[in-house]
């Protein structure tokens, strides 16, 4: 069965907690594994933190969206900014690449990103924002399969 949620909200730091919680609520329905959840509601936050700070620019005014869907034991999420935009994603998905080396960013959102997922790609486009989906297979639906 298909299930789905969508959430959109302001682009304020304290909304990142807000929507690692909620997913992992709606997430939990499939049952995952406490290592799943974690690595699910890290991602959330890489996610989101990055729209928030590097796509807005901490403009409050910013919406991010988030979207889920569950289906057979995977979870695909779709995190969404329309802020700047990434100028060269290949770059930035590069470990320890950070435009915000004054924040004392790390430059590891998405490789962590690519660690605890199963499947990432990221569309960006300058002024337009950018677009993170993410797949992930649950270890009981794997076992299902074999």
């Amino acid at each position: 069965m298909k299930n789905e949620m969508n959430l959109q909200f302001s682009a304020l730091s304290q909304n990142e907690s807000f929507a690692r919680v909620t997913v992992a609520a709606f997430i939990t329905q499939l049952d995952p594994t406490m290592d799943e959840l974690t690595e699910i509601k890290t991602v959330v936050s890489e996610a989101v933190t990055n729209a928030i700070i590097h796509g807005y620019d901490n403009d409050p005014n910013g919406i991010v969206y988030i979207s889920v869907t569950l289906e057979d034991g995977m979870v695909q999420l779709t995190i969404r900014d329309e802020g700047m935009g990434i100028v060269d994603v290949e770059e930035a998905r590069q470990p320890l690449y950070t435009t915000k080396p004054e924040l004392e960013r790390s430059g590891m959102g998405f490789t962590i990103m690519e660690n605890f997922m199963d499947e990432i790609s990221v569309e960006s486009s300058e002024s337009n924002g950018t677009t993170v989906r993410l797949v992930k297979h649950l270890s009981k639906s794997k076992a299902l399969c074999n």
